[in-house]
């Protein structure tokens, strides 16, 4: 269950992305956004797979909330945390006037 929502919010990060950046620079650019998200998920994924491995046993904390599962919740935090910090720093700024 936490990996279905845990997918259903990258899908939902995913269209907003795609659509944020179609209406401001184009198919392109929605796409190339997509195609970021889907990096840094598999590569965020395989690392905390790989991490979780040494610490945690396949079990995990139950059955909704293995080590794959867990793997994805510290990804997702850890996702959040970065696209905060890097849509913030791209926020537009408006002219001042003189």
């Amino acid at each position: 269950m936490v990996t279905l929502f845990v997918f259903y919010i990258h899908t939902v990060g995913a269209v907003y992305a795609f659509t944020d950046q179609y209406q401001e620079e184009g198919m392109g650019a929605g796409a190339l956004a997509v195609a970021f998200m889907g990096i840094v998920f598999s590569v965020g994924w395989s690392i905390s797979t790989f991490i979780l491995k040494f610490s945690i046993s396949e079990k995990g904390f139950g059955m909704y909330f293995n080590r794959d599962a867990l793997s994805l919740a510290i990804l997702t935090a850890g996702e959040a945390v970065f696209y905060y910090l890097y849509l913030k720093g791209m926020k537009k700024k408006e002219p001042t006037s003189p």
